[in-house]
């Protein structure tokens, strides 16, 4: 599989166990979504969540009780196996990490997908920006930064931003081409100096990703859909599952429908 493989096909891989790694460079032109599944007793407070942090927490699709298929964001998806891999929360931890649902699933959850900025970085690279994590084969880097949610309920906790760097006048031209996908993320939330939103050292993320701050450039942070998996854990929930870092669900949705 490649950057031009359909999301229909890429997600039969990933239900049949062939793929099993990040998602970042696959399916060029689709939109791929984080995933949040929660009890139905914390999707109410969740969803309210997602309203108020429309800049991490874009929606774009909230399951049925129960249910496993997203039938507006593709055919024949089944969240539980279509995604690489997952990673289970207990009591505000994570617990362990699975390539399939199966055996959790439990008829009183609901599923929440994310736009995820994975989506725009075909448009990046076509208008000859790095994508660095692409370049070095992996996913992107993810901080927890010390800007505040907007709380509902149980969840509050920190903002999460993916990082890519970029030169100066690249910046500007990423700002440009994301600004106009505000359902993947949109524009970046900071650029320039990481200590200004609480993070310490760009070669440490706190979701693992690839990446490298070379000379002449800046980092640039998008706010991230593990903004959520932050949520839950400073919640301390005692259940909840959410995507692994970089293993996206892949959907039917082409970007340009998302164009803002």
């Amino acid at each position: 599989m490649d950057k031009h493989t359909h999301p229909h096909e890429f997600r039969r891989a990933a239900r049949s166990g062939l793929h099993d790694r990040p998602t970042a460079g696959y399916c060029e032109g689709y939109v791929q979504a984080n995933l949040m599944i929660l009890p139905h007793e914390h999707a109410a407070d969740f969803e309210r969540f997602c309203t108020l942090n429309p800049r991490a927490c874009p929606l774009l699709a909230v399951g049925k009780v129960g249910s496993w298929d997203l039938p507006t964001l593709g055919q024949d998806i089944d969240v539980r196996t279509d995604l690489p891999r997952y990673t289970v929360y207990r009591n505000g931890k994570p617990s362990h990490s699975l390539t399939d649902l199966n055996k959790v699933w439990k008829d009183d959850f609901v599923v929440f997908a994310l736009g995820c900025s994975f989506s725009f970085e075909h448009l990046l690279l076509k208008n000859g920006l790095p994508v660095r994590h692409i370049e070095l084969g992996g996913s992107a880097p993810v901080f927890v930064s010390n800007i505040d949610n907007h709380r509902s309920g149980p969840f509050g906790g920190k903002l999460a931003v993916s990082m890519r760097p970029f030169s100066v006048a690249q910046t500007i031209k990423a700002i440009e081409i994301t600004s106009r996908y505000p359902q993947v993320h949109g524009a970046p939330v900071h650029f320039g100096n990481p200590w200004e939103i609480g993070i310490t050292d760009v070669a440490q993320p706190d979701f693992y990703g690839l990446s490298a701050v070379r000379a002449g450039e800046i980092p640039v942070f998008w706010a991230c859909g593990l903004t959520p998996q932050v949520a839950v854990m400073a919640a301390a929930l005692p259940f909840a599952i959410g995507h692994a870092a970089g293993h996206m669900l892949i959907t039917d949705i082409s970007i340009e429908t998302l164009l803002s």
